[in-house]
């Protein structure tokens, strides 16, 4: 990893960023309307829920439509939207370096360009993978150098739909204190939980005190586990990154448990990454994007070669297949737990079981979520058999992102709420679930969103264009 930065490669990307702005000829002409409520306060055209990577892309892609009046808000402190400080922990970005997407096309925005002025070709082509908190620094650059503002330890508590007045009624809370938002078009730039919650079955936290048990989502501190006996529940990426994190910080022993016969070995990510699947996933008939996502489902996630040669190097990390567990409780000597094939005990229980999506876990989309359309509402059988309950309760999403009517034409308005999360998965495929799909996505939905506001505006588009009387000469 690179270690003296050149700071004036950095501020000559600055420069050049303005400048391939400035050729592009963005123009800056005001085309929506202002609006206000019936009371006289500011109606947003866009609220983004989310300052993480996603959000940062749709608020530039609005930009560079010239949408004003965009408010992104994040219920994190600075420097802490998105995963990559907060709870991430894996060494490098599972993508390969030379992503790109959030940039929207721009060569001086791209990864590349940001490290490559800092360190140099030579050193670009001897980076394998992009190392996880230095992706958390090249978008706090993004954000800064675009000017892209955004409201941090702000939360978002309710959104209801205020008909008199064309706008969703936006609770939120900072520091605090109340306030209630104004929006046309709200979306949610909220990650993988974004349409759920992180999961923990409930029989464990029951069981267990909170000084022997985190989710892979929840802080840890590692050094406070050194010389103790860790269980981790689970296979996948995140259970192999804490399991990396524990032995390096000298546990005892990490067993690692997980229900099938064997470790996953292939990614379905990288079949995935090509045009074909991540640009026209959306455009598929139900069925068929029924039967890919299904199959990449039962697939299942894998560690990176990294995580796995990383774990597997340490003689007291032990794998555990075919082992769910069946029984776990609080001893005198720690904390017992049963397979279907031995009993253990350990010290601390680390979950890795993921997160689920259910709108109704949402608060923010208490008033809404009733209304939203989900995949069990559209499709119930396939083939004879009813489709798979964890499919099912997927949002059944729109072609730009956009929320659909349970029953069409009674709740237009949620068609206003853009879902640009992980509950997109179903409808669109990778589109948010993985970095390269913002190359496919973004302008999307960024079309979605200004094609509903001109829509909504057209009379007095046409009013307008009725109006116009500028000669030319």
């Amino acid at each position: 990893m690179p270690v003296t930065k050149n700071l004036s490669g950095l501020a000559a990307l600055d420069k050049t960023v303005v400048r391939d702005l400035d050729l592009l000829g963005t123009t800056t002409r005001p085309w929506i309307p202002e609006r206000r409520t019936g009371t006289g306060a500011p109606i947003l055209n866009v609220l983004i829920v989310g300052g993480g990577q996603s959000g940062l892309g749709v608020a530039f892609g609005l930009r560079q439509e010239s949408v004003d009046r965009v408010l992104i808000v994040d219920e994190n402190p600075p420097g802490k939207a998105g995963p990559w400080i907060k709870f991430a922990r894996m060494e490098t970005l599972r993508t390969p370096k030379e992503l790109t997407g959030l940039d929207q096309g721009i060569p001086s925005l791209t990864f590349r360009a940001w490290y490559e002025a800092q360190w140099g070709e030579e050193s670009w082509a001897a980076l394998y993978r992009i190392p996880r908190e230095m992706w958390a620094e090249y978008l706090q650059w993004f954000q800064e150098v675009l000017s892209l503002s955004v409201r941090h330890s702000t939360r978002v508590e309710r959104m209801e739909w205020q008909a008199t007045d064309a706008c969703f009624a936006v609770t939120v809370t900072s520091h605090g204190k109340e306030e209630t938002l104004f929006a046309r078009k709200v979306v949610l730039a909220t990650g993988i939980d974004g349409a759920g919650a992180w999961h923990m079955p409930q029989w464990i936290r029951d069981a267990l005190p909170e000084r022997c048990l985190a989710h892979t989502s929840d802080p840890i501190d590692f050094s406070e586990l050194n010389g103790k006996r860790i269980a981790i529940l689970g296979a996948g990426a995140s259970a192999f990154d804490n399991a990396c994190l524990a032995l390096d910080a000298g546990v005892r022993e990490v067993r690692l448990f997980f229900r099938r016969p064997e470790i996953v070995r292939v990614d379905a990510f990288q079949w995935a990454d090509f045009p074909g699947f991540l640009r026209n996933h959306v455009d598929l008939d139900d069925s068929l994007r029924y039967r890919f996502i299904r199959h990449i489902l039962r697939m299942g996630q894998l560690p990176t070669r990294d995580s796995w040669e990383r774990a597997t190097r340490y003689k007291h990390f032990f794998l555990h297949p075919g082992s769910p567990w069946e029984k776990i409780q609080m001893g005198e000597d720690g904390v017992h737990l049963s397979t279907p094939s031995a009993s253990f005990v350990t010290d601390f229980v680390i979950v890795a079981t993921g997160f689920v999506t259910d709108l109704k876990l949402r608060s923010e989309l208490a008033a809404l979520e009733p209304n939203i359309a989900r995949w069990g509402d559209r499709m119930t059988l396939f083939g004879d058999d009813p489709i798979d309950s964890a499919i099912a309760c997927h949002p059944y999403l729109g072609e730009h992102f956009e929320f659909q009517e349970k029953q069409p034409g009674e709740t237009p308005e949620v068609q206003a709420v853009f879902n640009y999360n992980y509950g997109s998965l179903i409808s669109h495929g990778f589109g948010t679930s993985g970095l390269t799909g913002f190359r496919y996505t973004l302008q999307r939905l960024i079309n979605g969103i200004t094609g509903q506001l001109y829509r909504d505006d057209i009379e007095h588009h046409l009013e307008n264009l009725r109006q116009f009387d500028e000669p030319d000469f």
